[in-house]
Order: C-alpha cells, then structure tokens, then sequence
C-alpha cells in the first residue's frame, strides 16, 4: 500500500447510522459547491481547473446516475481537483451500504498538489475512499488478481487510445456484468474509438441519460463471455464526429 492509500475502506467515513449519513451527505454537498465556485486551493497554471475538473452539473448527472445503480463499490480512473469523486463519494453514501468503497486510481495526484485527495479526506470520506498513486493500466489488473468487484466505474484518466483501450478491457473484468462504466470526454476520438470496440464487439449498450451532459455511459452485458474472434466487426468512428 503506498502512502497516500486509506486504511482498509470501512463504511461511509464512519457515518455511524441515518444521522451520520445525513451529516456526510451534507459536508459532501458543501464541499462540492465550494470547489465550484471558489476552486481548488492550488492549480498547476492559470485556468487549469476549468480545463481539467467535471463541470458541477455533470458532476450532478455522474451522481444520479450512479444512485440509480445503488452502488457499494465504485472505481474512478484521475482524480485531478476532485469534482468528480465528490459526486461519486455523494452517491455511494446516499446508497447508504454499509461497506462501500470508493477506489480512486491517479499517478499524477502529486502533479495537482494532492488537491483532490485533500478535498476527500476534508469531506470526512478518507473511511470510505483509497487512493492508488498508478497508473491504471498497471493498478487494474492487480486489483483484478485482488477479487475487486465494482458495480460502476468512471473514467477520465489517460486519452491516449492504446491507454483508454486497456482500461476498459480490465473495468470490463471488473465490474459486475450488468454493471455500469461511465466516460468523461468521449468528444476525443481516441476515447470515443476506444469505447466503440466495446460497443460493437463486446455488448455494451449506451445507457440513456435525460439531462444534458457531456458524459457517456454504457451498460456491460448480464453475462460475461467472449466475444467469437469470428464474429470480429470494425469499430472505428468517423473523423467528422
């Protein structure tokens, strides 16, 4: 475990019964619009955290999304200034389970001043989130090895294709089949062309979403198979797009 990993996840932040999950519920809400509208309290350069951090209304439909998928265990590829595992944190603790777990995985946490990681563990959320200092193409296969099983994941780590590409084939073992991954930034034709092999060749199914958001999600099949090498179809997405 490396230094910036929580102590084994226990329930939400020690919210100890309905209260105590109001209570969390409340920091966390606080938080989230306070890293809104005053920002982090230190950035790589100027304008960095509107570039990089989800905005907080699609911080709002991550969350929703993710209470309909009443989650114990979530994994999140790049933390950056910590918008997006706020509203992840939010929906694992209005679930309300028990043991809920929130895997954050970031190498480059030290590049964002440990922002993020100091915005969880000031939510009152260090119980229930670990962070792994990573890169995702290594963690995942190791928390694979591990028996991690997730009802959700979200992704906005790495866009280089080949990196994209070998994160969704391990969430793929991952997460629960039935389960949920869900993509930040499939505007970008590496994320979106990596996605879309899944979609074609693996079932998953685009999960509607009713607000408007720059978001994806996708459903994984009920049952995990392989796919037949025969019944192999290209998967590119246009340029244009």
């Amino acid at each position: 475990m490396n230094p910036a990993e929580s102590p084994a996840p226990g329930s939400a932040g020690g919210a100890g019964g309905a209260g105590g999950a109001q209570d969390l519920l409340s920091r966390i809400r606080a938080a989230r619009r306070t890293l809104a509208a005053d920002g982090p309290a230190r950035v790589r350069g100027a304008g960095d955290f509107e570039r990089v951090s989800l905005p907080a209304s699609d911080g709002d439909v991550l969350r929703d999304l993710l209470v309909a998928e009443n989650p114990s265990a979530v994994i999140e590829i790049g933390l950056a200034y910590g918008s997006s595992a706020l509203a992840v944190a939010e929906a694992l603790v209005a679930a309300g389970s028990d043991d809920a777990r929130h895997v954050i995985i970031d190498a480059y946490q030290e590049h964002f001043h440990y922002c993020g990681w100091t915005a969880i563990a000031a939510a009152g959320l260090a119980g229930m989130c670990s962070l792994v200092e990573e890169r995702s193409q290594i963690a995942l296969p190791r928390l694979l090895g591990e028996g991690l099983v997730a009802d959700a994941a979200f992704v906005d780590g790495s866009h280089v294709f080949h990196n994209v590409f070998v994160d969704l084939f391990y969430l793929r073992e991952l997460v629960r089949p039935g389960g949920l991954v869900i993509l930040d930034d499939c505007n970008y034709l590496s994320v979106a062309t990596a996605v879309r092999y899944f979609e074609v060749n693996a079932g998953w199914q685009p999960e509607p979403i009713a607000s408007q958001t720059r978001l994806r999600a996708f459903r994984l099949p009920e049952s995990r198979s392989e796919p037949s090498f025969e019944a192999f179809r290209p998967f590119g997405v246009a340029a244009t797009q």
